[in-house]
């Protein structure tokens, strides 16, 4: 399949100049896509980069939105809905900031908070509709309507009605004006309509001529030529031919029928009468008089005439090979070539000339059959009509210029040049079925049936599991799923505590934390990380609240600093109150209040100590505080759907959902990135598939960001000097693209990677050529040389 469906180059150009640094458009479209179809609906990119995609998948049930961040890195937005179902569907996918929300058929489906986009499209970006690009993403079905909104709430434009209950009289008087337009358009129409008629009608009357092309000559329609022994026809626009019939002439005395040249039938020519045999015009014939001398005698103007005869040329073989002929003088050695002195070019169609032993004649080539007697004009002969062919069983004879063939029949495999015999596509493994799929062989092909707990139309199946999998899980069989790193389950739908699990080991001074689908040590009250940011919390060191001024002692008491905390003393000889000093206000000893600013938390002065903490929750307690307590809240009302709506959340629960955690809280679904704890002091990161947070790697080849530090440089092949992160074009070699990465002097890696785009793409199934290709690797900080994409 090909088609190229894309903007030129200078609506690109517009399109691209209204859109560069908008981060609130919407998009909107009408389709009908086809079932099972996966395709790509919009996509603006350049080069390989995309920055901006919306496609459907009909494999997987799933809308996605590729686009361009904020951080230079491109995000997939992922959300499970079928629209590749044969159906007509309205689409509007508005992005507003980080607000991102798809509606569909004028239904709000999703609503999600995303990372900030980026609409800086570089100049030469392309904007193709219905593919990604010449050769993948193809879009099948029906699109139409498709339009890019810079506007706030641009889905208005496609459901003016959205979030109405009732008319309105501004909705009547616009539903009024819709009318009237309809009915102008209608009358309009009408009158187009009626001068297309009047226009057909007489065109009725016109006459277009179909010409043929034969032999490099243009033939008008009903036109009748020969050709060669044919007669030819042009019927239109097909040549039609079939072989001259040529009747036997009746020639006047001294007259005889012969061949000429540029005939096909023979004609009356002159005779001459010599020695009691008749010649035609032109004929030769040698004789010798009683001295022994040959005399060479050519019938001309009816009377054989003298001709004068060459020099005999020397021959080279004994007297035995030399042979006398009847119209030369001289001798010729047996085997000579008669068709190289020129009777080859009375051999005209489909015939060639052969040697015999005293002369030459024309033979029809293998397949063709003569249409005169000296074999000068021939006919292909069709074999399969004539019963002339070798075609057996399971075959169909092809009748084909001098000869035929035997085309086996659909779902069969050739034996031999003749025939043909049925073909086990399943047994032989050359069938079309998904792995997952059972093949039945038929009469002449295949069928394909997915197995049991598979879905699909049997070329492609994919596993089935109930319910489906959680917290990004993959279904890999029926009802099994395959977790990602931090979750298990039937469904993946378990967060691993790697804290209370015993998979962890903080450090003293810091506690486990855990989070969905990962873990980090987050020092303790007392301690703060000291910049660093270990994994175990090694980092962590004590804070000197006296020092900082972080205490609640009151004034007549001191402050010492002790490991994790600190202490109020009262000084030797004095009678101290044990007051607090908490937010500017003085708290006495023993006493208990809430936050101004946080209701769900208790504090109290013990001895000069502020201790606080959040409220204890329970749900037996009918007066507990659902504010507070938001899992303790049994109303329907503010329980949750999950996106593929069948899971429900109760008021409080948290989820992973796409790298994102979500929240239940009163009925509606919020969502933020999964946390991640910094990485510092790292040059190179990476994220692994399958999880969400960075990790730190030595290998700059696999990173997908480097850091770079202004204060190593390298020194290219002239010795210039050059800072971490700058790149050059090789000098002398427009094709090789210089990029300075801090490093190791020590380190080198020199072999090739493919883009993070690219690895997507082909985990995506597409075939993908463009690599990234590391020629060469020299670090003082790094010069890293790439083939330019």
């Amino acid at each position: 399949m090909w088609r190229s469906v894309r903007a030129s180059a200078g609506v690109s150009e517009r399109m691209m100049q209204k859109l560069r640094g908008r981060v609130e458009f919407t998009l909107l479209l009408t389709l009908k896509q086809d079932k099972f179809n996966s395709g790509v609906m919009l996509s603006i990119h350049h080069g390989e980069q995309r920055y901006l995609e919306l496609e459907s998948s009909g494999q997987r049930s799933e809308v996605r939105l590729h686009y361009w961040t904020a951080e230079r890195q491109i995000h997939t937005e992922v959300f499970p809905y079928s629209l590749a179902d044969g159906r007509w569907h309205r689409v509007a996918l508005s992005l507003s900031a980080t607000q991102l929300v798809l509606y569909v058929d004028c239904s709000r489906i999703y609503e999600r908070v995303v990372g900030t986009p980026s609409m800086e499209v570089p100049a030469g970006s392309t904007v193709w509709l219905g593919q990604r690009n010449n050769a993948h993403g193809f879009y099948k079905g029906v699109m139409q309507d498709v339009q890019l909104l810079l506007m706030p709430q641009g889905y208005i434009s496609q459901c003016p009605d959205l979030n109405r209950t009732c008319p309105t009289c501004n909705d009547f008087h616009g539903l009024v004006q819709k009318i009237m337009e309809l009915q102008d358009i209608l009358a309009k129409t009408s009158g187009k309509l009626a001068r297309a008629e009047e226009r057909m009608r007489a065109l009725d009357g016109c006459y277009c001529e179909r010409t043929c092309s034969m032999n490099g000559e243009l033939y008008r329609d009903e036109e009748v030529w020969i050709d060669g022994c044919r007669n030819c026809t042009c019927s239109n626009g097909t040549v039609e031919c079939e072989s001259i019939f040529c009747p036997v002439p009746q020639c006047p005395p001294d007259t005889a029928a012969a061949y000429i040249p540029a005939a096909c039938c023979k004609e009356c020519q002159p005779v001459c009468l010599f020695r009691g045999r008749v010649y035609v015009e032109g004929d030769r014939r040698s004789v010798r008089d009683s001295t022994g001398n040959c005399l060479l005698f050519e019938c001309r103007d009816r009377s054989m005439r003298r001709a004068e005869s060459t020099p005999c040329p020397e021959l080279t073989c004994p007297e035995s090979e030399q042979i006398t002929l009847t119209d030369r003088c001289c001798k010729v050695c047996r085997g000579h070539d008669f068709c190289a002195e020129g009777y080859s070019s009375s051999c005209v169609e489909n015939s060639e000339c052969v040697n015999l032993e005293a002369g030459a004649c024309c033979n029809c080539r293998d397949g063709y059959q003569a249409l005169r007697d000296d074999s000068a004009y021939c006919q292909d002969v069709d074999e399969c009509a004539e019963g002339k062919h070798y075609c057996r069983e399971n075959t169909v004879c092809v009748n084909t210029p001098g000869s035929f063939m035997c085309v086996c029949q659909t779902g069969y495999i050739r034996i031999d040049d003749y025939s043909c015999t049925e073909h086990d596509e399943c047994g032989s493994g050359l069938h079309s079925c998904d792995e997952n799929a059972l093949c039945f062989n038929t009469v002449g092909g295949h069928s394909c049936t997915c197995k049991p707990g598979y879905m699909g139309n049997g070329t492609v199946c994919r596993a089935h599991c109930d319910g489906l999998c959680h917290n990004g899980g993959t279904c890999v069989a029926p009802d099994t799923c395959i977790c990602q790193q931090g979750f298990t389950g039937r469904r993946c739908e378990t967060d691993i505590d790697e804290c209370s699990d015993g998979f962890v080991e903080c450090d003293s001074r810091a506690t486990c934390v855990n989070l969905p689908g990962w873990y980090h040590c987050e020092c303790r009250d007392g301690y703060h990380d000291n910049g660093m940011f270990s994994a175990n919390g090694e980092s962590c060191e004590d804070i000197d609240e006296c020092e900082t001024g972080r205490h609640s002692c009151a004034n007549d008491t001191l402050c010492f600093n002790m490991d994790g905390g600190y202490d109020c003393r009262c000084p030797h000889g004095k009678n101290c109150s044990g007051d607090c000093v908490h937010d500017g206000k003085v708290k006495h000893n023993r006493q208990i209040w809430v936050l101004d600013d946080d209701r769900c938390s208790v504090c109290s002065c013990q001895s000069g100590l502020v201790m606080c903490r959040r409220m204890v929750c329970d749900c037996e307690n009918p007066t507990v505080d659902v504010s507070c307590c938001p899992e303790c809240d049994p109303r329907l009302t503010s329980q949750c759907l999950q996106q593929n709506g069948l899971l429900t959340y109760n008021n409080g629960d948290t989820w992973v959902e796409n790298c994102q955690q979500c929240q239940c809280m009163r009925g509606e679904v919020d969502c933020w990135p999964v946390p991640c704890t910094p990485v510092l002091n790292c040059e190179f990161l990476v994220v692994p598939e399958g999880e969400c947070c960075p990790r730190c790697i030595s290998d700059p080849c696999q990173a997908d960001t480097v850091r770079n530090d202004i204060t190593k440089t390298c020194v290219d092949e002239y010795g210039v000097t050059r800072f971490s992160g700058s790149a050059w074009t090789k000098h002398s070699t427009e094709c090789s693209l210089c990029q300075c990465k801090a490093g190791d002097r020590k380190q080198a890696w020199p072999w090739a990677k493919t883009s993070p785009e690219s690895e997507s793409w082909a985990r995506a199934g597409s075939s993908f050529p463009t690599v990234e290709r590391r020629r060469r690797v020299q670090w003082g900080g790094g010069v890293e040389e790439e083939g330019r994409r």
